[in-house]
């Protein structure tokens, strides 16, 4: 495609593992599969700024509401949000479309289902791409030995509450959610455009519970939580992107999640904040058409 070509998106819904996903599409249709996972409390808008660069680099690129999200099916219950569950719903969506093989990158939540997908169905994926997120194993860990992560993950603790996070979430059009935004990338990360995109998908019907249940589901079923057991490794050829200044995970775990990746590699991005894909859109872009082009 030319690099200055308009880039379509088709919005679509796909049943997969017992839900309706919304998934947004793009690029030619032959074109190599790409699946892009957004973490919370974002939707399929969290790849903006990659989904046009990497379809007229020819990916077909398919980036999914996750269920509990904005357009998708909200299960009703925690143990609908299971991780098994989770990664079952991007197993279904490949299924759907007829891959037998993947790339697969995903972002904060999307990149702890990517994890998982890698480790419990390693033969569904060319390359895995992961942003802001340790290795399972690295982040368990990490939460029961040092007092430094429990302080930044605090907020998991707080979304346990049942009705009184749900409630203090969604308040006044769910300025908390908004604040939390804002709070936690640079000044302009995220725009007044984007901020009211986001109000619009937390204001669906049961979105903000659904979107709380996966943090719910982590607690209660923390042991399906590492697909292979403490130290699954992870066979395929691996890229982890980092913005260093995330206030809710510390860049030390990026390395170590290297460590159980058997072709690994690592970029950190000083300035950036979790939120890496907006802050570093271009270099971002580059780096995976770099790698998933080395296929």
């Amino acid at each position: 495609m030319n690099s200055e070509q308009p880039v379509e998106l088709e919005h679509i819904h796909v049943a997969t593992n017992g839900v309706r996903l919304h998934v947004v599409l793009a690029g030619p249709a032959d074109g190599r599969p790409l699946i892009l996972l957004h973490g919370f409390p974002e939707f399929w808008r969290g790849w903006l700024k990659q989904i046009a660069p990497l379809a007229r680099a020819g990916y077909r690129v398919i980036v999914p509401d996750q269920r509990g999200y904005n357009l998708s099916d909200k299960p009703q219950g925690v143990g609908a949000y299971r991780l098994d569950a989770l990664t079952g719903d991007v197993i279904g969506l490949m299924d759907h479309f007829g891959y037998a093989r993947v790339n697969l990158a995903g972002h904060d939540w999307g990149a702890a289902v990517a994890w998982s997908v890698a480790l419990a169905f390693p033969g569904r994926l060319e390359r895995l791409a992961i942003l802001n997120v340790p290795h399972p194993a690295v982040m368990l860990s990490h939460l029961a030995r040092f007092p430094q992560q429990m302080l930044k993950s605090w907020y998991i603790g707080f979304f346990q509450i049942p009705w009184l996070a749900d409630w203090l979430l969604s308040a006044n059009q769910c300025a908390g959610l908004e604040q939390m935004l804002l709070r936690s990338g640079r000044p302009g990360t995220f725009s007044p455009e984007d901020l009211a995109e986001y109000r619009k998908a937390w204001s669906q019907p049961g979105a903000i519970t659904a979107m709380l249940n996966w943090y719910r589901a982590l607690a209660r079923y923390r042991g399906r939580a590492l697909p292979g057991g403490p130290q699954a490794r992870v066979r395929m050829p691996t890229l982890v992107l980092w913005g260093k200044h995330d206030v809710a995970l510390s860049a030390e775990m990026a390395p170590l999640s290297l460590e159980l990746c058997d072709d690994g590699h690592l970029v950190f991005f000083d300035t950036a904040t979790h939120w890496v894909q907006r802050d570093e859109a271009e270099a971002v872009t580059r780096h995976l058409l770099e790698f998933f082009g080395d296929n």
